[in-house]
């Protein structure tokens, strides 16, 4: 299964034991602010989710690693958008790596991926209008705003990039493969 490799980052698939650095990440109130925290169960379905969507569909959401420390910092990936054939960019990140550019590289080498190895035609990213920060990243890696939306019971903004109009910048980015 690829991995993927940036300057600060390895994007990696999740395993079952990465559950509790998971859930104190998913059940951080303020991490989770425009999401919803989650508990004990839900961060457990959730993990499965992220193992399974890679078996089915050759992508899905990533282990953040942090190079430096070797500590998964988050999750980064591609998942089909609330009862629709979309495939959305999601991310949460750890407070302590906010403001970092962090989910900017990620989400960058995660539009490449889905670009140039899945062969994804268009990929769309949502995120409550109060959340600047998600809302610049989604800008920063060049999705244009589309529309308000409603999706996963909130009002949204809808952004989308099309293959051809993305421009990714090639220095961010380095897949590998699983040698078997």
């Amino acid at each position: 299964m690829p991995e993927i490799e940036t300057a600060r980052l390895r994007l990696r698939h999740f395993t079952l034991e990465e559950f509790d650095v998971l859930y104190r990440l998913y059940s951080n109130a303020e991490v989770m602010r425009y999401l919803s925290p989650r508990t004990r169960e839900q961060t457990q379905a959730s993990l499965r989710k992220h193992i399974q969507h890679w078996q089915e569909n050759n992508f899905g959401m990533w282990a953040v690693i942090h190079k430096d420390s070797d500590k998964m910092i988050g999750r980064c990936g591609l998942g089909f958008l609330e009862n629709t054939p979309e495939v959305e960019l999601g991310y949460v990140f750890d407070k302590s790596y906010w403001q970092m550019g962090l989910a900017t590289e990620a989400s960058i080498a995660t539009l490449k991926y889905g670009f140039l190895e899945v062969k994804l035609d268009r990929i769309v990213a949502i995120a409550h209008p109060q959340n600047v920060a998600s809302v610049r990243v989604i800008q920063k890696v060049g999705m244009k705003y589309q529309k308000n939306a409603r999706f996963y019971n909130s009002d949204v903004v809808y952004y989308a990039v099309t293959r051809k109009e993305w421009h990714p910048d090639d220095s961010l980015y380095i897949l590998q493969t699983e040698i078997a």
